[in-house]
């Protein structure tokens, strides 16, 4: 059948409305302005909304509504911020939002050149389509002005569709071979970039046929990690009702954390009664190994050794490579801190649970998506006996993780959800003692290693639970900040810019993140 194919060496396609099925822009600029910007200028752009969007109906400037939220949502903030908005947020959502329909009728065309043309700006929307989209692809949109390492919030290019392809095409060149647009086919319904398309392909808008997303399975790449704090797609209704729920949700955490200090069955009857759901599969209760539990979970929030706590009912001391203040703080349950040097951690953490249990998050980091990190081999070599436990957490609003936020503020957040809930499965304990008679898990010949130990108790989460094992760790989960970084460092080099200004961070931060990554 390919055979038998034209070959097209240029394709165009509009993004809004075609390649994403909702023609709504206010979701991405509402996103930039949170995560970027902040919560007030979240609040400035939902207020300035409804005003844009009368004005532009009004008028006969079509693109007035996205002006000004380009304007709102950008003006004043970095290059860097605004990029990792792009490359951490915006895809999940994007994603979620990607035509199955239209997403294979660019993807199967033969075509030498690929063209994306957006009303958004395109810093937003470069890292979805090069990533997600087709590699390669050339976006055509607002190219937004950059002063001093931070963002205008005017564009260089007036005209985002026809003028600025035609910039891109070149003086030489000024068509396209196939176009992909949304609309009914009348010549007032599509845009100006189809004007100079040889074959216009018009795909059914949602009203004539409901388009459907493209299925997880069918990414151009697995989404593993991504950032932000909203759960849902940040509609101007969905963003009124966050608002007008902050205030019951703040007191709605604070009681919920304050439950948590009291004993186990009472805390979890009025938990329930808050609306914070907890099932747990116990099995057979687990073995003592010296005094204690050696319980290893996957990681999706915080809150995962304080529930594991509440549902065994003993205390069970969770150990951290970096936890907040207030988190400590908060916590019911006694943390201990490790040092990253192997040699003292396991002292320390054989030392803890030689007097009671100990929970350990041997991913390293959380992760949101129905994948498994790499499980760190160190806690294999501490104890006889591994118990595996399965978690399962989630809440409609907002994520109770972050990477650029205040990591302070994690738990507080998954507790501000309506409805959160856990779901933990205490698993088969898994033996390791040639593992822990062995302290650099070599082994001794006649059993497992400790990363064949740390292994076997992945697959076996990641089969009670139905997600992918992969060989990522919490390194690749900051593979932005590293790209960042190693992006100023290159400015710098070159002379261009100081890369303290490009990052948004100060020299302490910077000199951390630079230890951090080894460079």
């Amino acid at each position: 059948m390919a055979t038998h194919q034209r070959r097209h060496p240029s394709v165009a396609a509009e993004l809004e409305g075609t390649l994403l099925i909702s023609g709504d822009l206010f979701p991405y600029f509402l996103l930039v302005a949170l995560e970027a910007g902040g919560p007030l200028r979240a609040a400035v752009l939902l207020a300035a909304y409804p005003v844009a969007a009368l004005l532009g109906v009004a008028l006969p400037d079509d693109d007035l509504a996205v002006r000004v939220m380009t304007f709102v949502s950008t003006a004043g903030l970095s290059v860097a911020d605004v990029a990792a908005v792009a490359r951490a947020t915006l895809p999940r959502f994007f994603l979620a939002d990607l035509s199955d329909a239209a997403f294979r009728a660019f993807a199967r065309r033969d075509a030498a050149e690929r063209y994306v043309v957006t009303r958004l700006p395109t810093a937003m929307v470069e890292p979805f389509v090069r990533e997600y989209v087709a590699e390669g692809a050339r976006v055509v949109g607002a190219e937004l002005r950059v002063v001093g390492g931070r963002f205008t919030g005017a564009a260089v290019n007036g005209d985002r569709s026809l003028g600025a392809l035609q910039a891109v095409l070149g003086r030489g060149r000024r068509v396209i071979d196939v176009g992909l647009c949304s609309g009914d086919g009348a010549a007032k319904r599509q845009p100006a970039f189809m004007k100079i398309c040889q074959e216009r392909h018009v795909v059914s808008t949602p009203e004539k046929a409901p388009a459907a997303p493209l299925p997880r399975s069918e990414y151009l790449r697995p989404l593993i990690f991504h950032d932000g704090r909203l759960v849902g797609r940040p509609d101007p209704l969905a963003c009124l009702a966050v608002a007008l729920w902050l205030p019951l949700g703040a007191a709605l955490a604070v009681t919920r954390i304050l439950i948590a200090f009291l004993p186990y069955s009472v805390g979890l009857l009025l938990a329930a009664a808050t609306g914070f759901q907890i099932r747990a599969h116990l099995g057979g209760a687990p073995p003592r190994w010296r005094g204690g539990t050696l319980y290893a979970c996957n990681h999706r929030t915080l809150l995962d050794p304080a529930v594991l706590s509440t549902v065994v009912h003993r205390k069970v001391t969770a150990v951290t490579y970096s936890l907040s203040g207030l988190s400590e703080m908060i916590a019911p349950i006694p943390t201990v801190r490790l040092t990253r040097d192997r040699g003292r951690d396991r002292v320390i953490m054989q030392s803890v649970l030689a007097g009671g249990d100990l929970a350990v998050c041997p991913e390293g980091t959380t992760c949101r998506e129905p994948y498994l990190l790499r499980f760190s081999p160190l806690f294999a070599e501490i104890a006889g006996e591994v118990t595996p436990v399965a978690v399962r957490a989630g809440g409609a609003m907002f994520h109770g993780t972050t990477v650029r936020g205040y990591k302070g503020m994690d738990s507080f957040f998954f507790l501000m959800n309506p409805a959160p809930w856990y779901h933990l499965q205490l698993l088969d304990p898994v033996p390791s003692s040639s593992a822990a008679a062995d302290g650099d898990g070599g082994g001794d010949g006649g059993g497992e290693s400790s990363r064949d130990v740390a292994n076997r108790v992945q697959r076996a989460i990641g089969d009670a639970l139905g997600f992918e094992c992969t060989a990522l760790t919490r390194r690749d989960n900051n593979e932005q900040p590293l790209a960042l970084i190693q992006l100023a460092l290159s400015a710098w080099q070159h002379g261009n810019l100081n890369p303290v200004d490009y990052l948004g961070h100060d020299p302490v931060r910077m000199y951390l993140d630079l230890n951090l990554y080894g460079l």
